[in-house]
């Protein structure tokens, strides 16, 4: 710890500022191609079958498709990052595309977010970053046959193994009956399937940096193997995420998209590399309060949908109550009569 701490100090290095950058630009990128999918899905919806009840006429719509090749951008920034910074640097400015989406949509959408919705994501925001900075540093991997070793292990094989399962399960059981009322649906499964393809892109990544260095990993049958299992899983990400997106609030898809993924990814890192196994429990208890206020930040941003609805609702039924209690018929009585009844 001392150690990070003198490093800050002494300034960082011309890599870490090449990484700070692109993952500026990434959250950016991310943050905003939210918005920009969200219009061309409207667009596509006004004249098609809407992406919420399994449409797919935003295929067609210009607007999605610049909003999808921004989101590319942001992902191939977010990808490059990691080559010049350690993820210790990179990982928490990942928020920073929750704070662009939500103010975006406030101003783009008119997409109101409640002061606890704020409150919300900037617990979900600090949790995710108490978690990062007090993950282990990566460890050294040498060859794409090492991380397969890593991957075939059968803690993460029993992991992988249940993600698959849990998401068969949402897709077949939950999202007939509630994928058009519950985000957690199609929440769930773009994170459940986004922590198997980070770990996948982690893969192809040290692959490419160990050939570029000389030490070619294109010819194992292993480094295409990673790659398959990254186009699976970012086209099934892309099918859901749109589905969410058309469905739900972008200011409440966009941080618990990013919490449940950065969670599930760090738990996967957990799982495969033994993450914690360098760590002492002082270090991992700060891991586990993390986790407890990225829960309390969803519990909120849940909270916050509901009340927009609720508190008209609620409007709505004293107005009605009050109306009953002067005897008044608001729908039956002249605009004119109402007002000179309300006049003292």
């Amino acid at each position: 710890m001392a150690q990070n701490s003198q490093s800050w100090r002494d300034g960082m290095s011309s890599d870490n500022i090449k990484g700070l950058v692109l993952a500026l630009s990434s959250s950016f990128f991310i943050g905003s191609s939210f918005i920009v999918k969200k219009k061309g899905l409207k667009k596509a919806g006004a004249s098609g079958i809407r992406a919420g009840v399994g449409g797919y006429s935003y295929l067609y719509e210009p607007l999605w498709w610049v909003g999808m090749i921004t989101m590319i951008v942001g992902e191939i920034a977010n990808f490059a990052a990691y080559a010049f910074a350690p993820a210790i640097l990179v990982t928490p400015l990942g928020a920073l595309s929750i704070i662009i989406s939500a103010v975006l949509a406030h101003i783009i959408l008119n997409e109101k977010l409640h002061i606890f919705g704020i409150l919300g994501c900037a617990l979900c925001v600090v949790g995710s970053i108490t978690i990062v900075l007090h993950a282990p540093q990566e460890r050294e991997i040498e060859s794409v046959i090492e991380v397969w070793n890593l991957a075939t292990e059968p803690a993460f094989l029993f992991y992988a193994a249940l993600v698959i399962t849990a998401v068969f399960i949402l897709m077949f059981q939950f999202i007939p009956d509630y994928g058009q009322t519950h985000i957690m649906v199609y929440i769930g499964i773009c994170s459940l399937v986004g922590s198997l393809s980070v770990m996948s892109v982690k893969a192809i990544g040290i692959a490419l940096k160990l050939t570029l260095s000389g030490m070619n990993q294109l010819i194992y049958p292993q480094t295409w193997a990673f790659t398959l299992i990254v186009i699976i899983c970012v086209l099934t990400q892309m099918n859901y995420l749109n589905k969410a997106l058309d469905t739900f609030n972008t200011a409440v898809v966009s941080p618990i998209y990013y919490v449940m993924f950065t969670s599930l990814t760090i738990l996967a890192s957990v799982i495969m590399f033994k993450d914690w196994d360098r760590q002492n429990p002082t270090q991992i208890v700060t891991e586990m309060c993390g986790f407890v206020t990225i829960l309390s930040g969803t519990f909120l941003l849940h909270k916050t949908k509901d009340m927009g609805d609720g508190s008209s609702m609620s409007m709505s039924m004293r107005m009605a109550k009050h109306g009953d209690d002067d005897g008044l018929e608001s729908e039956g009585i002249p605009l004119r009569r109402q007002e000179s009844l309300r006049l003292p």
